[in-house]
């Protein structure tokens, strides 16, 4: 459901917290660096939201417990869901959205007015509205799509529906490469989609969609000395930013986009999920991409 705004002309301060307050919590393992809590704070207070946004460190053995108690609190509106939550989550929940199913994963839950919980996943559309802000259209280029877990199988969805030249995808887990591969396949027969070795050469756009780089002694997840000044390089990486990885590619001449970009790009789909608008303030503003039931039918009022 949408989160009820106030009265017209009474501010509500951030703070301002009553027993008419909408509780959206923010659950993951760890959560030290989470950003959006912060950002739908500013939201609620700019459209006068009674509502507030909380952080939950849920570690991963204790979520069903979590959830079991939680989903009985009336006041809760809705669930933002982060690692290592995205999978388990899909199967607490009533419902889920078309790419949500077929991923298996979500980002996002909402109570809807019959009291059922919905899931949405956004890491794919959020990645290529960030590919779209810093001029990496998808559309008929040869992809290199590296991680095929939660989001790097969002993203590869997405992709798909993009119409690339190629779309060849890699994960250590070759069960799960073979898997995503498939149902992609499935799903968007007309889609050229391949198993492939992490070698970027040929390629026209390589994403990271793995958790390397994160730490200062994860290895690159391609070889960055098969890297070419012709190619877009895009991390999911939000911190550091950049990565290493992006680092060596912006060394090797690459165009390079950090986790940056898609973590905005996810924030909008997240905002309307949630009846927020946002648009950040230093992007063009573009057609959202993705699926009727996934954009955000008001932006064409912006």
């Amino acid at each position: 459901m949408a989160l009820p705004e106030v009265s017209a002309g009474h501010r509500i301060p951030a703070l301002d917290i009553g027993g008419e307050t909408q509780v959206l919590c923010l659950i993951g393992d760890p959560i030290s660096s989470v950003r959006s809590p912060a950002l739908f704070n500013s939201l609620f207070e700019e459209s006068k939201t009674n509502a507030v946004c909380i952080p939950l460190r849920v570690p991963a053995d204790n979520l069903a417990a979590f959830w079991s108690g939680v989903r009985q609190i009336d006041n809760l509106a809705g669930l933002l869901v982060t690692m290592p939550h995205k999978r388990p989550m899909a199967s607490h929940v009533d419902d889920l959205d078309a790419t949500a199913r077929q991923v298996g994963a979500i980002n996002v839950a909402r109570r809807e007015a019959n009291g059922r919980w919905r899931g949405a996943i956004y890491d794919g559309w959020g990645c290529v509205l960030g590919m779209l802000w810093e001029g990496n259209d998808p559309t008929n280029k040869r992809i290199l799509l590296v991680g095929c877990g939660g989001a790097g199988s969002a993203i590869g969805f997405a992709l798909a529906q993009m119409k690339p030249a190629r779309l060849a995808i890699f994960d250590v887990d070759e069960m799960a490469t073979g898997r995503l591969a498939r149902d992609i396949s499935a799903a968007f027969p007309l889609c050229p989609i391949s198993v492939s070795e992490p070698d970027p050469a040929g390629f026209d756009i390589v994403i990271n969609a793995t958790p390397l780089g994160m730490m200062p002694s994860d290895p690159f997840p391609v070889d960055v000395d098969r890297l070419r000044p012709e190619m877009a390089v895009v991390d999911v990486v939000t911190k550091p930013d950049p990565t290493a990885f992006g680092l060596a590619a912006r060394e090797r001449g690459c165009r390079t986009q950090s986790g940056r970009a898609m973590h905005e790009g996810q924030a909008v789909y997240a905002a309307a999920f949630f009846g927020q608008r946002y648009w950040p303030p230093h992007r063009n503003k573009v057609a959202l991409p993705g699926p009727a039931e996934d954009a955000d039918p008001r932006q064409d009022e912006r």
